[in-house]
């Protein structure tokens, strides 16, 4: 502590020196210092401190002043309360000051310790008095101070203090408020502006009270109009609060809107732009108090968007072709710049603020769509010709808008019946594409880059939007495009631009349409691509890839000459590709442009193919730009030109081989892909030694660390088993070793489950094999058939035993006469008293696999038996099994096993339990062509044991009748409605749990059924039953997650049972006695 007070005392020593070098290091190492966490000051230290700080805000030289002031921000965190506060009345009252400097320089110490001052949260005392301290002398500086900066910088303050420490502030808020509304008829506009800004913050944590006199207030104000400027001002403000808290300004929203339409229709074109200015926060922050105003906004908006009472849009494209015929049409334009001036003109404002407020509307309420095309868009459309750049780009945003609001949501969540909605607006939009084209054509050569980016963005948003819609105006676009990228003049920008919407255009169109215009679009693609700056070559090189597949589609024939073409797009690509020295986006994209130019026009390369394709080589050996050449490496294999590989596989196989070491996941997944698709087209081509470098890298890919490259690894060994049997059988066992585990992991299913047996199935098939069918089988099965004790198979997770079935099944349908033995062998093993639960599980397992697709004819009765008897066995597991077992195995033969299980349900109550379960499998595995014969007896089975007193058994008999629902909604779905009405309670809560199990997060048939009657279904929220309300707490869950357009539009009338449920209800609280301690469980029902 000493040693800091003596430097500090050192510090202070220096800063009263004459030199201002010395004060000014001696200042900066002072604020190094408080800076520090450690720094402990003493009351001495800290007194002298604050006294000598204070003193240097008053210092001659600037530069000392700003330092000072920085170091009070960390000062006040290590002083105590009394000394922040001498800080800030010293500063309030040099705030007063007639010294200007010393007065701004005080304000930027204001506002730094405020920025400092510890949250209210933290509980310390001396925020809230540093705050009152300073806001009792601010109201007063603000009402009494006739000097305006005072004024300003006080305000400036408040605002700052308002915005962080609002609530802190809570008792002074009406003295704020009082303070601060004279101020909005204040002379200076600055005054009223920073007042509003006051006002802004102090909405966000102001009393309801203080907050309806304020609204009261500036309706009142506006109802008077004593002037027009203070009119606008009280526009300006409403618009900031609802900005700031539209929350709470919405329930006033009735009385404020008419008067800002009244003020619409006043001839002040800058009280139309606060009008529209105010509409837009309310369309945007109120949306709900809004509604019934949007379309008496809109036809505002509309009328005010067109207003330039100034110019004369008719007489447009006269003078156009006048200034084109005259030589000398600059000379005249200048003349009439000279002439008339539109300086005094700021209707352009009310424009913009209307575009504006268009946006807001479009963009909030996507309900509207339709009535936008009808209304909206033609007059949009008409104002494209708007002379302001500022107006035009706000025109431009608000149709973009409206196009990003028609885009048609691809999502599961998206309602199967908004779609027609979407096809009308679409429609809609297809039959106003030549009105937008013929708007936007001619400003496509426009001088002004502003507007040419703002054409080219609205036209690729349209061509997202409707693919395809472009296509008949490609002749009218293409002179455009060509404008741009021709132009030197131009920015870059203009044209990164204009090449990104040739990249969407020809993406989106179909190639036919550009095949006249190939001869004009090219060359100024292929200069571009020439071009020194990266960005533009990079977005070039982009359309260039997909103009080769324009020239040349493969998918489909073609008459077109794609080879006059070729070589300006080879030269130019490749003398990209060559250099080494450019960017990384643009080697990329040169590779990738290279690889599709061999891809679909390598059969006119002729002798240069062979010298890129080295050039690719060497890429494959670059760390930076491996990657990319694989996948290019990867199409190149991929066409159907069947290119030459020849010359680079003997040296670029070993190379993708080792790329399966690297830790890089894109880089081994991409180059499975490439070898996956080498080995398939070039398999004459590749030598066994090739093949076994990279078969040794294989096993350490197959790990459950890594799914998906375990997944891609086994389907590339699956074509290596057919392409290659041969060398399959020497990896073998290492392979298997690691498949095998994967099998037995808990995480196996999917994608990488379907792989291996994929896999399993093409191994059998293979005669090099040296692992057949038996071996195979017994490894699978291996850790649950194992001697060892029942502990090494119960480690085995419970997916590992479907995962194994699966696999068995696979293997059997593979080799169909070993399917037999193999059936028998699994129910002999069920029938064994000596087999453990876990033998006895996977065989169960295993027959409801094989059962599922194969009729398993000749074990029927024996299977029948022991299903049955494995019902009485005492672990829940293998009944389980054997239930499943039961259901699948009914699907592949329901003729025979469907009868039979409803006939059991109905005489085995004991058994009920599993064969609902068994049932319920039948149902959700089977095509409904082939259940509807049994849905009537299914139907009236279930229906008879809807009203079990085990829940259990309704939840499955709920499960079964939502599936069976499926089957024939037309005609279940209204019985299920009509058992609504049924009496007892747990029939209800069945029926309630059925639906929910009819929704689904994917389009279904039901859906639009599903759709007219939920609101029945969701009126047991009101029910007298406890259990049937939370049944129906579940549906509408289930709904609101898996397909929230079934009850968007009910929510008005269910949200308030919902939040009804919300309430704690003490009758509903059990209270039990806790057996490990003494005290009491309480528990909801």
């Amino acid at each position: 502590m000493a040693s800091v007070s003596y430097h500090i005392s050192s510090l202070l020593e220096k800063m009263t020196s004459t030199d201002k070098d010395f004060r000014f290091m001696a200042t900066n190492d002072l604020m190094m210092e408080l800076q520090k966490d450690s720094i402990k000051l003493d009351e001495d230290s800290e007194k002298k401190v604050v006294k000598m700080l204070l003193k240097l805000l008053e210092d001659k030289n600037g530069e000392v002043q700003n330092l000072a002031v920085k170091c009070l921000g960390p000062l006040v965190g290590k002083v105590k309360e009394y000394q922040v506060e001498t800080i800030v009345d010293t500063l309030c009252t040099n705030m007063l000051s007639d010294k200007e400097q010393l007065r701004d320089i005080s304000s930027i110490g204001l506002k730094t310790v405020i920025s400092e001052l510890p949250p209210a949260s933290t509980g310390s005392t001396m925020t809230a008095n540093v705050c009152k301290k300073i806001t009792a002398q601010l109201t007063g500086a603000i009402g009494k101070q006739e000097d305006v900066s005072v004024q300003l910088e006080a305000l400036d303050i408040l605002s700052d203090m308002l915005s962080r420490l609002g609530g802190t502030l809570y008792s002074f808020h009406s003295s704020i408020l009082n303070c601060l509304l004279p101020q909005l008829t204040s002379p200076r506009l600055a005054v009223r502006k920073r007042a509003i800004i006051a006002l802004g913050h102090l909405v966000l944590t102001c009393s309801g009270n203080i907050f309806s006199e304020l609204a009261e207030h500036l309706i009142a104000e506006l109802k008077k109009n004593e002037s027009t400027s203070t009119t606008r001002t009280y526009i300006q403000c409403i618009a900031g609060i609802s900005r700031q808290a539209g929350h709470r300004i919405g329930e006033h929203l009735e009385k404020i809107i008419p008067l800002i339409v009244r003020y619409c229709n006043v001839d002040d074109d800058e009280l139309r732009e606060y009008c529209f200015q105010a509409f837009e926060s309310f369309v945007r922050r109120c949306p709900k108090e809004i509604d019934p105003h949007i379309p008496n906004v809109m036809s505002l908006c509309l009328k005010y968007i067109t207003f330039d009472p100034n110019y004369n849009y008719d007489n447009e494209e006269e003078e156009e072709e006048e200034r084109m015929e005259t030589e000398n049409g600059e000379d005249e334009e200048q003349e009439s710049d000279d002439e008339y001036s539109d300086d005094d003109d700021i209707s352009w404002k009310v424009r913009r603020a209307a575009a504006k407020c268009l946006e807001a509307i479009v963009s909030s309420r996507h309900d509207l769509l339709q009535d936008f095309y009808k209304t909206l868009s033609p007059v949009l459309i008409s104002r494209f010709k708007e002379r302001e750049e500022n107006v035009k780009a706000d025109i431009f945003s608000a149709y973009i808008s409206l196009l990003k609001q028609t885009l048609p949501i691809q999502s599961w969540l998206h309602a199967s019946d908004d779609s027609g909605k979407d096809d009308v607006s679409l429609t809609m939009l297809q039959n106003q594409v030549p009105n937008i084209v013929k708007a936007l054509h001619k400003q496509l050569k426009d001088k002004s880059t502003k507007s040419r980016q703002g054409c080219f963005s609205l036209l690729t948003e349209l061509a997202n939007v409707l693919p395809g819609c472009l296509a008949e105006h490609i002749p009218a676009l293409v002179p455009g495009i060509v404008f741009s990228l021709a132009d030197k003049s131009n920015s870059s920008n203009m044209r990164i631009d204009a090449l990104s919407f040739l990249h969407v255009l020809l993406c989106n169109h179909q190639p036919e349409a550009f095949h006249p215009h190939i001869k004009t679009l090219l060359p100024p693609v292929v200069a571009c691509i020439g071009d020194p700056f990266y960005k533009i070559t990079s977005e070039a090189l982009l359309v260039a890839q997909q103009l080769v597949k324009v020239i040349r589609p493969l998918d489909k024939p073609c008459t077109f000459d794609a080879k006059p073409y070729v070589k300006d797009l080879f030269s130019g690509t490749l003398k990209r590709l060559k250099a080494a020295d450019i960017d990384q986006e643009v080697k990329e994209r040169a590779i990738s442009c290279m690889g599709q130019i061999i891809y679909n026009l390598g059969d006119h390369l002729s002798t240069d193919l062979q010298p890129t394709l080295k050039i690719f080589l060497e890429r494959l050996k670059n760390e930076i730009t491996r990657l990319t050449a694989v996948k290019a490496l990867t199409l190149i294999a991929s066409s159907p030109l069947k290119i030459d590989l020849r010359p680079i596989l003997g040296e670029g196989f070993p190379i993708l081989a080792s790329f399966l070491r690297k830790n890089q996941r894109a880089l081994k997944l991409s180059t499975l892909a490439a070898l996956d698709i080498l080995v398939k087209n070039y398999s004459d081509s590749l030598k066994p030694a090739m093949i076994e470098s990279v078969l040794t890298e294989l096993p350490a890919l197959i790990s459950e660390n890594d799914m998906h490259v375990s997944q891609v690894a086994i389907a590339f060994l699956t074509t290596l088993a057919k392409v290659y049997p041969s060398c399959i059988s020497k990896i073998t066992g290492s392979v298997l070793a690691e498949i095998f585990q994967l099998v037995h992991s808990p995480l196996l299913q999917g994608g990488a489950l379907n792989a291996i047996i994929d896999f399993f199935q093409a191994l059998v098939l293979t005669k090099a094999a040296t692992v057949g069918y038996s071996e195979l089988l017994k490894q699978l099965t291996a850790p649950v058939y194992s001697s060892g004790p029942p502990e090494a198979s119960a480690a085995l997770h419970k997916q590992a035993y479907y995962s194994a079935a699966k696999c068995v099944a696979a293997l059997s349908s593979a080799c169909p006469k070993e399917a037999p033995g193999t059936v028998n062998q699994f129910i002999q093993d069920v029938k064994s008293p000596k087999c453990s639960a876990a033998v006895k599980v996977l065989a169960f397992l295993s027959l409801a696999e094989m059962g599922r697709t194969t009729n398993l004819t000749s074990a029927q009765k024996e299977l029948k038996t022991v299903i049955l008897e494995a019902f009485a066995s005492p672990s829940e597991e293998v009944k389980s099994a054997a239930s499943y077992a039961l259901g699948n195995i009914s699907v592949g033969n329901l003729k025979e096993y469907l009868p039979f299980m409803l006939k059991e349900i109905e005489s085995q109550p004991k058994r009920q339990y599993l064969l609902l379960h068994s049932l319920k499998e039948v149902i959700s595995s089977s095509p409904a062509d082939s259940l509807k014969p049994y849905v009537e007896d299914i139907w009236a089975l279930l229906f008879k044991h809807c009203e079990c007193s085990e829940e259990g058994t309704r939840n499955v008999v709920a499960e079964c009748l939502g599936k069976l629902t499926l089957v024939n909604p037309s005609e279940l779905l209204p019985r299920l409605k009509k058992q609504l009405s049924s009496g007892s309670p747990h029939a209800r809560s069945t029926v309630v749990t059925a639906v929910k199990f009819t929704i689904a997060d994917h389009p279904q048939p039901i859906d639009a059924l599903l759709k007219g009657c939920i609101g029945n279904f969701l009126k047991t929220f009101q029910d007298s039953d406890l259990n049937v309300r939370r049944v129906a707490l579940a549906m509408f869950n289930s709904a609101a997650h898996n397909k929230p357009s079934l009850i968007r539009d009910l929510l008005n009338a269910v949200l308030p049972s919902l939040y009804n449920e919300t309430k704690v209800r003490r009758e509903l609280i059990r209270e039990k006695w806790g057996h490990s301690n003494t005290q009491w469980m309480m528990a909801l029902m």
